[in-house]
């Protein structure tokens, strides 16, 4: 008997032969090498055999010459039922574009509702998620993360403390918290503004109180630059001083940077790999080649998909791989000594108000030694020195 297996997926035809000679002329057939197998005869007389497809040709070439007749009732195996399939492949490609259509719309947004935001701050976020590209017919796949969405919307827009992304289906969320101007209470006690250190008195501003002190004045910690006392000296009025006094004051930093140094960077070639992640299982979808870079650095975005707003035990990733080099940085004096002077820079910007600003730098010390420069520098700064303190009877 033949191996059913292989004839599935050869082929085979059911055959029915009626006439005179039917079991010579079969008996022929399989003599000259023709397969066939489960032969067997009915009450009428007619016999029904199996034959492979491949050898159809040859049973019809060879009944020309019978005086029987053939007739072939049905084919089964992989290539009828192939066939089959493609005659009546409209319904199932109907399915499957119909459940394609579900899932694109279902990671489609169709809605972007913002609460706790005033009409103008509303328009404000409106306007910077577009810049994002976040409206409505956009894709969830191919938008940033909603993480990653608030920290620029709060970077961003000005007067908004906090701001809460969520997607739900087809729709984003936003619940916006906005900055409360706090209001100006007035304080009861009376008061002087005093240096918080020591100072020369670069401007003044004075709006309510008696200036003791004068520009180009040096003054010491804790000095009363505006009283709050006016009037007659035998009966002062304590009052609220008000105003502003701007000093030069003095900081000095010590910082160090070497003349060479290993650095590693970005070379601007990248290449990305798109995955389809189910569970533990990536199932590459695009970006085949293997990595050619000797040393890289890769980033990965998951991308949730969902389905009539259910989110899917299936994830879209996108792995970005870039390129990174070696280089060694060599410096010389001058440019050290440029690079060095920055970081004091920045170090100083860390410790003074931020209305504050750097008016002169003077460098005490400069010198070479263990490869790499070392640097003394003062800085003179304008800030606001004036602070309060409050006005106790009996001073």
């Amino acid at each position: 008997m033949k191996n059913k297996w292989i004839t599935f997926l050869t082929g085979r035809v059911l055959v029915k032969a009626t006439g005179q000679g039917m079991e010579r002329f079969i008996n022929r057939l399989a003599r000259s090498g023709l397969s066939i197998w489960n032969v067997r005869r009915n009450h009428e007389g007619t016999v029904f055999f199996y034959i492979t497809w491949p050898d159809l040709h040859k049973l019809r070439h060879a009944a020309r010459k019978a005086d029987c007749s053939f007739y072939f009732i049905r084919g089964e195996g992989l290539p009828f039922l192939w066939k089959r399939t493609l005659k009546n492949s409209g319904f199932p490609i109907g399915i499957l574009l119909f459940f394609v259509l579900i899932l694109f719309l279902s990671n489609i947004t169709w809605g972007i509702q913002i609460n706790g935001a005033d009409p103008e701050t509303e328009h404000k976020i409106r306007k910077e998620l577009s810049n994002l590209g976040i409206v409505k017919g956009s894709m969830h796949l191919f938008s940033d993360k909603p993480d990653k969405i608030q920290k620029k919307l709060t970077e961003r827009i000005e007067n908004i403390t906090w701001v809460g992304v969520e997607l739900r289906g087809t729709t984003y969320h936003f619940q916006v918290v906005q900055k409360t101007e706090p209001e100006n209470i007035e304080e009861a006690s009376p008061r002087h503004l005093v240096a918080n250190k020591k100072a020369v008195i670069a401007k003044m501003f004075v709006e309510k109180g008696k200036a003791l002190v004068k520009k180009d004045q040096f003054v010491e910690k804790g000095q009363i630059l505006v009283s709050g006392e006016i009037g007659q000296e035998e009966k002062p009025m304590p009052i609220i001083a008000e105003g502003e006094v701007w000093g030069y004051t003095w900081y000095n930093t010590k910082v160090s940077f070497p003349l060479d140094t290993p650095l590693e960077v970005l070379s601007g070639k990248e290449m990305r790999k798109y995955f389809l992640n189910l569970g533990k299982l990536q199932l590459p979808v695009w970006g085949f080649a293997k990595i050619q870079f000797p040393k890289y650095e890769t980033e990965i975005e998951d991308n949730d998909i969902f389905f009539l707003g259910k989110k899917l035990p299936i994830q879209y990733s996108k792995k970005t791989i870039r390129e990174k080099e070696a280089i060694q940085r060599n410096l010389n004096k001058k440019e050290a000594l440029e690079a060095a002077k920055e970081l004091a820079r920045r170090d100083l910007k860390m410790k003074i108000p931020p209305d504050a600003s750097i008016d002169k730098e003077i460098i005490l010390q400069d010198k070479v030694e263990n490869g790499k420069v070392t640097l003394s520098i003062n800085f003179q700064v304008l800030e606001n020195i004036a602070i309060e303190k409050p006005i106790i009877q009996g001073d």
